[in-house]
């Protein structure tokens, strides 16, 4: 899957997101033509790179000539869009952001959703900022949006349409409510309501340890420069990996070296029925010379009880170590595929990014006996037929 990760080092805005896409490989030209879609005159756009902290970053201005309507209410900006000749994909996404600022505006005033001027945000500029965001996620052919938790400044003031006002803007606060956020000692504006709502409207959430495949990066550079950090966005797109499944598991263990070993193949056939994962015997030597054998079985926290109590019923021993664990495996699942051999019982199994599909060991081993045929050679025709089927 390919995602875009936003990495709010400094806050996040409308154009500084823009800016990153661009630096991240977006054609500026391609953006600036899908923009003319909106059927909006009056601008451009200008991007230049600059230093930021010795780092290359792009900026980008949006240029006006001239600005024919300041002040929006939510369906005026609805229908910019909506009349426009924009992919479904980039209208559906711009809404979204517009929805988020207006109901963040409205909590925040006190007024009715259908009430809420956009004064910043209802600016040509704003509106590029919002739409251009999601044309680069169309162009950059974008299937999820995650981003690390959004930095924002604190004991500073910030001058608005509606006066000054303290940082975090009120309505900033307001759209990042339940979402990751972390409050720095930075007096100034790092993240916008623009760029709150951007994450808040689009992002899958903040990524954790997951496996990335990373393709391009790119840095967007806020107009400020300031001394604490390197003033700009930065935009990593890349292939996730399937998550890893994750499960608590418990290591059960004892030593025996009086008992018949007729039994134990039976024991294993006990405890994998118990709903143990896995279960095996090591020859061991223990104390004073005797041979011994090491049982391990490994169980899911919620089956160990049933574990337990079947080895204590099917073993000599008077005792077990236990050690909890965590076990990671890669995602499978089981189906049937048709083969000349009729339909088998196969698994398949996710491994950097591709799926490979192979058939059950029992039934190969079934059809062998069935047929009189070599199992191995049973084995390498139903991979062999697996293998060349579509996927």
């Amino acid at each position: 899957m390919k995602i875009a990760y936003l990495d709010t080092i400094a806050g996040i805005a409308g154009d500084m997101t823009m800016a990153a896409f661009v630096g991240a490989g977006v054609s500026l030209d391609a953006l600036s033509t899908e923009l003319r879609k909106l059927g909006i005159e009056g601008f451009e756009l200008a991007a230049r790179h600059v230093k930021r902290n010795s780092i290359d970053a792009v900026h980008i201005d949006v240029v006006i000539s001239h600005q024919p309507h300041y002040h929006r209410h939510l369906k005026d900006i609805r229908a910019i869009i909506d009349n426009s000749t924009l992919p479904a994909g980039v209208k559906e996404k711009a809404q979204a952001i517009f929805s988020v600022i207006a109901e963040a505006e409205a909590k925040v005033h006190n007024m009715p959703l259908e009430n809420v001027h956009f004064h910043e945000v209802g600016a040509l500029d704003s509106i590029v900022d919002i739409v251009g965001t999601a044309i680069c996620l169309e162009l950059a052919g974008i299937e999820r949006l995650y981003s690390s938790p959004v930095k924002l400044g604190s004991s500073g003031l910030i001058n608005t349409q509606h006066g000054v006002m303290p940082a975090p803007a009120p309505a900033t606060l307001e759209i990042l409510k339940d979402y990751p956020t972390l409050l720095t000692s930075i007096p100034h504006e790092l993240t916008t309501p623009t760029g709150a709502a951007i994450i808040k409207a689009l992002s899958h959430g903040v990524l954790g340890d997951e496996l990335l495949n990373i393709r391009s990066t790119g840095y967007g550079a806020g107009t400020k420069e300031f001394a604490e950090i390197p003033n700009f966005l930065r935009v990593v797109i890349a292939d996730l990996q399937p998550a890893l499944e994750q499960e608590d598991v418990t290591v059960v263990e004892t030593n025996i070296d009086d008992m018949n070993p007729q039994l134990y193949p039976y024991l294993i056939e006990q405890l994998l029925a118990a709903g143990a994962h896995d279960a095996y015997l090591i020859p061991i030597i223990m104390k004073k010379g005797r041979p011994g054998i090491l049982l391990s079985a490994m169980v899911h926290t919620s089956r160990l009880e049933a574990a337990i109590q079947c080895i204590y019923r099917e073993t000599s021993t008077i005792g077990l170590r236990l050690q909890h664990i965590g076990r990671r495996k890669l995602p499978r699942r089981h189906l049937e595929v048709r083969t000349s051999f009729g339909t088998v019982k196969a698994k398949a199994v996710v491994r950097d990014g591709r799926e490979m599909i192979s058939p059950e060991f029992e039934e190969c081993k079934r059809i062998a006996l069935e047929r009189n045929l070599p199992v191995l050679d049973v084995m390498r025709t139903l991979e062999r037929e697996i293998s060349s089927q579509p996927s």
